[in-house]
């Protein structure tokens, strides 16, 4: 038996072809699909896969703006029909942004930035093993076998979540897909911090996967794939009979008054990213437009930081600093401050702060960094609104606040 599966390309997946590859090898008629296709032929597939890659470039956070692209409200239907779901990697992060893991009403996890003990580790380009973490009929992958060896090559691969009851519901649920071990099989702390060393998750169902490492770089992970495919030549292993966790997601905003030095930072040129995620937003709601400022706090001379290349480039950046309620703009041909107005009046200002900080560097006076959305077209009640709010921050692994 073929079973024909879409493998989906969003603008910025780089892994199609590894993973049609190692699809078929497995006995599997995999077929690229680009997401401007039209969603509906994606009916007639038997099954699907996003990989890895940088859907969007990353614009926002890491599979936000795939994760609400129109492809995936078809992707949803038919996952509740039963039909399977693979994301790798990049296809990871779109699937848990997108609900279709713990709960498809919100968001209860992030993939965040990776960081041991609060500690950023940047980009992990390593080997890895893992091995099958729950029952061996559980889901669409369970029937691995024995730890396979493979890469990982991730920056957002953190699972993490600030609900204190979900990873007992992921256990009682058995919905630990992967974790990380040994060559023994012996549990081994995830390179990345990830929350109880998971590697991948499954929905309640156990029909979706989503797994961070890359099974589909290396023969080795083959078995990986002729799971998929024994799972998909067995309708009886289906998995239909957990129970879906429930909404209770909230994102509040805080206040935050002005801190001694800020930095604010426009771009010259267009900025892509900020484009990228108003039209996100826009889908719930046409009418909103924004403004994206880097966000600094200095504790340093700012004089001497605004000439750190490394900080800031005059030749495609605008600095805007605001010290104790006054407001200055950066001087690149005189090196000095001059007088400005507020870049913030009038509008409604939030600032994405990611949990912990990877941005600091007290080297140079940097304390805390973030993301500045001046936002005008929408009310305070609009705020309420929780697909608004999950565009500009996960409140998984970052926190919105209010700049007065």
């Amino acid at each position: 038996m073929s079973h024909r599966i879409a493998v989906i390309s969003f603008p910025g997946t780089n892994c199609e072809a590894e993973m049609l590859r190692s699809l078929n090898a497995s006995g599997l008629q995999a077929i690229f699909f680009r997401w401007n296709q039209d969603p509906g032929l994606l009916t007639t597939y038997d099954g699907y896969v996003l990989p890895g890659g940088f859907s969007y470039e990353d614009r926002g956070r890491a599979g936000m703006i795939a994760a609400r692209d129109t492809i995936m409200h078809t992707i949803k239907e038919e996952a509740a029909k039963g039909k399977p779901v693979l994301g790798i990697c990049n296809g990871a992060q779109i699937l848990v942004e997108s609900g279709l893991i713990t709960n498809a009403k919100g968001i209860e996890m992030c993939l965040a930035t990776n960081a041991v003990e609060g500690e950023g580790t940047g980009f992990l380009s390593q080997w890895v093993w893992i091995k099958t973490a729950c029952k061996k009929n559980r889901c669409l992958t369970s029937r691995l076998g024995h730890p396979i060896h493979i890469p990982i090559a991730h920056n957002e691969g953190r699972w993490t979540t600030t609900d204190p009851e979900l990873l007992q519901r992921l256990r009682k649920q058995d919905q630990i897909a992967c974790i990380h071990c040994d060559e023994n099989g012996v549990e081994k702390e995830a390179p990345n911090g990830s929350l109880a060393e998971i590697a991948g998750l499954c929905n309640p169902e156990g029909n979706v996967v989503a797994l961070m490492p890359h099974p589909e770089r290396t023969p080795n992970g083959k078995p990986f794939f002729d799971a998929i495919k024994l799972w998909m030549d067995n309708p009886n292993l289906t998995r239909t009979d957990a129970t879906n966790s429930v909404e209770h997601l909230s994102v509040g905003i805080q206040t935050r008054n002005p801190v001694s030095q800020e930095v604010f930072i426009d771009t010259i040129i267009t900025n892509n990213e900020e484009r990228t995620i108003e039209q996100a937003a826009k889908a719930t709601h046409p009418n909103i437009s924004l403004k994206q400022y880097r966000y600094l706090v200095l504790e340093q001379n700012i004089n001497d930081a605004l000439r750190n290349l490394s900080l800031f480039n005059p030749n495609k950046e605008i600095a805007y600093v605001r010290k104790e309620q006054t407001w200055s703009k950066w001087d690149p041909e005189r090196k000095k401050l001059e007088p400005s107005s507020s870049i913030l009046y009038d509008k409604i200002n939030l600032l994405r702060r990611d949990s912990p900080d990877t941005g600091i560097d007290t080297s140079i006076g940097l304390v805390e960094t973030g993301i500045c959305y001046s936002i005008t077209g929408i009310t305070d009640d609009d705020l309420s609104d929780l697909s608004i709010k999950t565009v500009f921050a996960n409140p998984h692994a970052s926190s919105l606040e209010r700049l007065e």
